[in-house]
C-alpha cells in the first residue's frame, strides 16, 4: 500500500484568522517544518522576526499572488519564480502585493532533529 497524504489547502485547519495554514500537521509530516501563510491584499502587519533562539533557517516560495520579503532593509520580491532562504539570525518581514499572497514557508535547524512547534499542531489555539 502506498504511503501518502493529499489535501487541498482550502480544506486544511488554519489559525490566525486563516492566515496560518497548518499544512505540516494536516499532511502528517514530522521530519521538517512547513506552513502555508495567506496574506490579504496589501498586508503589512506580518511580524518582523528571526529564529536566533531556535537556529531555524527558512525558505519562502510564493504559491500565488505576489509580495516581497524585507530582509534587514533589503526588499526581495516573491513572485513564483524566486526561492528565498533566510538564515536564523537574520530579521525578515513578509508583505503582500495588491492581490494578496499565498506563501509556502519551510524551516528547520541545520544539524538538529526537527522540533514541532505546539502552535502548529491541529487543534492548537492560534
Amino acid at each position: 500500500m502506498a504511503d501518502y497524504t493529499a489535501k487541498k489547502i482550502g480544506d486544511m485547519e488554519a489559525g490566525f484568522g486563516g492566515g496560518f495554514v497548518k499544512a505540516r500537521a494536516e499532511l502528517g509530516v514530522s521530519a521538517f517544518g512547513f506552513q502555508v501563510i495567506q496574506l490579504p491584499p496589501s498586508f503589512s502587519d506580518y511580524p518582523e522576526h528571526d529564529h536566533a533562539d531556535s537556529g531555524q533557517e527558512e525558505v519562502f516560495v510564493a504559491l500565488s499572488g505576489s509580495g516581497w520579503i524585507d530582509i534587514e532593509g533589503e526588499r526581495v520580491d516573491l513572485d513564483g519564480e524566486t526561492l528565498v532562504r533566510v538564515g536564523p539570525e537574520t530579521k525578515r518581514k513578509v508583505h503582500s502585493g495588491p492581490e494578496g499572497l499565498r506563501l509556502l514557508a519551510i524551516g528547520g535547524a541545520p544539524g538538529w532533529p526537527y522540533k514541532i512547534a505546539p502552535m502548529s499542531e491541529l487543534g492548537a489555539s492560534t
